[in-house]
């Protein structure tokens, strides 16, 4: 990886159109970032120029995280860019860690509410489906048969997620007492249907005992 790296900041290869080659310090931050957040958009605010180098010197990026087992993709229609990890197997990296119940509840919900948005056509242009923080606590209640986090936890753990790039946070209505939510097309990737299924045996195995 060492000469396909130098190649792309020394300017060997082309740069992206109508801008620079990026210097060590940039190409090695989209590289951390994708490490970091799995997920990133086009507006991702934080990022510099990682989307933009991530999108245009794709064969790297995606020879790259393969020796990490990472399948790396873009999805120009949604401006987004991600990692795709392994489904299964022994992982070691920093996002391996469990996630709690409650984590993994909310995120189930939030699943849900993007794939409910896609069915009834609530979908953005951009491939937001939004939503509140009363959505998914209804959504926990009859899906998930759970009692949802208080609010001060739930919104902990959806900043959680919007750090990983699956939802993006509104201005909380203080009288209303909810929080808009923007579920975005990166849930998809964060809560793939291999991690549905297996909640959904986790589930059925609830039940049966």
């Amino acid at each position: 990886m060492l000469e396909p790296f130098r190649a792309i900041v020394d300017g060997d290869e082309p740069p992206p159109p109508g801008s620079r080659a990026p210097d060590e310090a940039e190409l090695t931050r989209a590289l951390q970032v994708l490490l970091k957040t799995q997920v990133i958009y086009s507006a991702t605010p934080g990022v510099g120029r990682s989307y933009e180098l991530a999108r245009h010197y794709a064969p790297f990026f995606q020879s790259y995280f393969a020796c990490l087992g990472y399948a790396f993709e873009v999805s120009h229609r949604d401006q987004m860019v991600f990692l795709r990890l392994p489904p299964d197997g022994v992982r070691h990296d920093m996002v391996s860690e469990r996630l709690r119940k409650d984590e993994t509840l909310v995120l189930l919900a939030l699943r849900l509410a993007y794939e409910e948005g896609l069915r009834d056509h609530r979908v953005t242009t951009d491939g937001v489906v939004e939503c509140t923080t009363d959505d998914i606590a209804d959504s926990l209640r009859s899906a998930a048969r759970s009692e949802p986090p208080a609010e001060d936890r739930l919104i902990e753990i959806l900043r959680l997620f919007s750090r990983r790039g699956a939802v993006r946070l509104g201005e909380r209505d203080r009288t209303e007492r909810i929080t808009p939510l923007a579920v975005l097309p990166g849930i998809a990737v964060i809560a793939p249907d291999t991690w549905l299924d297996r909640i959904r045996a986790w589930g059925d195995a609830g039940r049966e005992e």
